[in-house]
């Protein structure tokens, strides 16, 4: 067996199902890792075939050699920079018309690529027949079909990895002028593209950055630069238009000779399907479906079952009355000292306070939203969201592609800010990323919020409208304020579909555990420092400070305990405010203030990290500062806007 393994990378556009083919070829042996001098995240694996080793890579989604986004510019260095010894390009068998130029184009980067069809279980349906060998005759490449949700053919992918064997790649012409173009670029080339020359020449001309910066110490220089001015003279359009619109014509006669389509009487179940994706993604429709999932999955399964029965069973139906006392007795008769006795189990301990946050109050709420959003994931109703919101996002400089990493942010606001990386341009990032860090609270601050209010349904209208309120203006103004334009929409729309239990529970599972592992270290830290700040009394000291703010928005002084607690973590605050509504503190006026002015709160430690890392510290300190503010201004607002009322909520 040989000592260094071949390298295999997986590329394709997103929502392909490469992600699964990686699962299938590595099994559990995975690792994930930034790729170097970037903050966005790779996979890498390992396989063993015959007497070869191979390591494969799960690259980020790509539509194209000329990246747009972070997360494209991450994979394009990677093809460039590692030489790699087998590119599997896979692509939606479906949607082979808009896929297959990515393939032309990494075949004109001298790449050694294996062609994979996969979902050809719905390009089946669709009545496409596709002739493999023949598109195999024509590309010179290896072509393998796939169903991964089926599990076929994907032996025979590895297979046709262990077994490949590299061949000299065809050259597919554009026309006579692009040509001539590409011959003399090519000709002047002297450094290392990490691609072939033919594809350097291509991408020179089509305005490519990352080539551009390169070439730019060629010696020949001025004559590429003179060939590319003579060439975008001779054409209307941008040449990186007219590249693509060619590259376009030369799959659609390679589409002519490989694919046919059946004439067949489409079964109700997929006539269902084809309306529901249809009526989610229109307006008139859609807005409706958006409510009740909305209703159904947040309200209803989020607040009122995990936040609700779920919390309120394990708090104080388990924790309290049995394991708490239980671990008291434990530490008591095991532990002589007071001050380790009162860190472990005391009003701050690590046990009564910082376990039982995590597992009694925020588990149940955040694992509800992580099942709630994997069923979503799993049908395809997300990309469908994004196409119905695209027209309301354009007001806050947004495109509907930042519809993902905000209803992410329901979910966990850490993930959420990373997630940012798939948005074009750094506008949109920050935009997402402020938005983000104000306006939307994670499913364990959003479902202790729906507990303390859900038993008022003026309660819940009032904070839901106000933070409606706060979202559209702060997106709006921002959009006005930070300067640029926001970028083109596109996304694959994958078909609706039943979502698979397994896969559900897994991607619900393994996020779970994701975040149990992030907030634990977090609230058994914050339960320390709020033990030692009680024995020195700087806690107290604090508090004192933060009172009159909580007079002054209306707020009784015990609630400045729960907004200390909101700067480690808003869910750690969040839940503070449980506490204190479980005790009768807090009327139901001052409820929807606290609710608002903690949803609204500074992001928790974790989540500035993240955004420190993403946007640099001081464009994080900056909005941190302007959250703070917003957050105790509008508590202050809906204060004295409740003091008006003739009756009290």
């Amino acid at each position: 067996m040989r000592n260094t393994p071949a390298k295999v990378v997986l590329v394709g556009s997103p929502n392909v199902g490469k992600s699964a083919i990686f699962n299938y070829l590595t099994g559990n042996y995975v690792a994930v890792s930034n790729y170097p001098g970037t903050t966005v995240d790779i996979s890498t694996g390992h396989f063993n075939y015959g007497r070869r080793r191979f390591e494969v890579i799960d690259t980020p989604g790509m539509y194209s050699l000329i990246p747009l986004t972070d997360e494209e510019k991450v994979t394009r260095l990677l093809l460039g920079n590692l030489v790699p010894d087998i590119v599997i390009h896979v692509i939606d068998a479906k949607n082979i018309r808009r896929m297959l130029p990515l393939t032309l184009q990494l075949i004109d980067a001298g790449l050694p690529v294996i062609l994979n069809l996969n979902i050809m279980d719905e390009a089946r349906d669709l009545g496409m027949l596709i002739d493999r060998l023949l598109l195999e005759k024509i590309l010179g490449i290896p072509v393998i079909t796939t169903s991964a949700v089926e599990r076929t053919g994907l032996e025979t992918l590895k297979q046709g990895v262990g077994n490949y064997q590299r061949t000299k790649p065809k050259v597919f012409s554009l026309n006579e002028e692009f040509e001539q173009a590409i011959a003399s670029i090519s000709s002047r080339l002297t450094r290392q593209y990490g691609f072939s020359k033919r594809i350097t020449a291509l991408l020179l001309l089509q305005g490519d950055t990352m080539m551009s910066d390169i070439a730019r110490s060629e010696a020949a220089w001025p004559e590429i630069a003179d060939t590319i001015k003579q060439l975008s003279g001779q054409k209307k359009g941008s040449l990186e238009a007219s590249a693509a619109a060619l590259r376009q014509e030369v799959t659609d006669k390679i589409i002519s000779k490989v694919v046919k389509q059946a004439s067949f009487e489409r079964r109700p179940t997929e006539r269902l399907a084809g309306w529901l994706g249809k009526i989610t993604r229109q307006p008139v429709s859609g807005i409706p479906i958006l409510c009740l999932v909305l209703y159904f999955g947040l309200y209803q399964f989020v607040g009122k079952f995990g936040a609700g029965y779920l919390v309120d069973y394990l708090n104080n139906s388990v924790f309290i009355p049995l394991i708490n006392p239980i671990a008291e007795q434990l530490v008591g008769s095991s532990i002589p000292w007071e001050w380790a006795q009162g860190l472990l189990v005391g009003e701050y301990g690590i046990f009564t306070m910082g376990f039982r946050y995590a597992l009694a109050i925020i588990l149940p709420i955040v694992g509800t939203f992580f099942l709630m959003f994997a069923v979503l994931e799993d049908t395809g109703y997300l990309p469908r969201l994004a196409m119905l919101v695209d027209a309301v996002f354009r007001y806050f400089g947004l495109n509907g592609r930042a519809v993902i990493p905000l209803t992410l942010g329901l979910g966990c606001g850490t993930m959420a800010v990373m997630v940012t990386r798939t948005l074009e341009s750094k506008r949109e990032r920050l935009l997402a990323t402020f938005l983000l860090s104000l306006a939307i609270p994670c499913s364990a601050q959003l479902g202790v919020v729906l507990a303390l209010l859900s038993h008022n349904t003026a309660a819940v209208t009032i904070w839901s409208v106000y933070m409606l309120i706060v979202f559209i203006a702060v997106g709006w103004l921002s959009a006005k304020i930070v300067p640029g334009s926001r970028s083109a929409f596109y996304m694959e729309l994958p078909p609706l579909r039943l979502p698979l239990v397994s896969n559900v529970i897994k991607k619900a599972y393994s996020r779970m555990v994701w975040y149990l592992m992030e907030i634990l270290p977090v609230f058994i830290v914050t339960s320390m420092v709020l033990w030692a700040g009680h024995h020195s009394g700087v806690l107290h000291t604090v508090i004192t400070w933060v009172e009159p703010v909580m007079v002054f928005v209306g707020l009784p002084p015990a609630t400045a305990q729960a907004f200390l607690l909101g700067f480690f973590r808003r869910d750690y605050g969040a839940a503070g405010l449980y506490d204190l509504a479980a005790q009768g503190k807090l009327t139901d006026s001052q409820l929807v203030i606290a609710a608002i002015a903690i949803t609204l709160f500074v992001p928790c430690v974790a989540q500035f990290a993240v955004m420190v890392k993403e946007r640099g510290l001081f464009g994080a300190i900056a909005m941190v500062l302007l959250i703070i503010i917003i957050a105790f201004g509008s508590a202050a607002v809906v204060h004295h806007i409740l003091n008006l009322l003739p009756i009290p909520i």
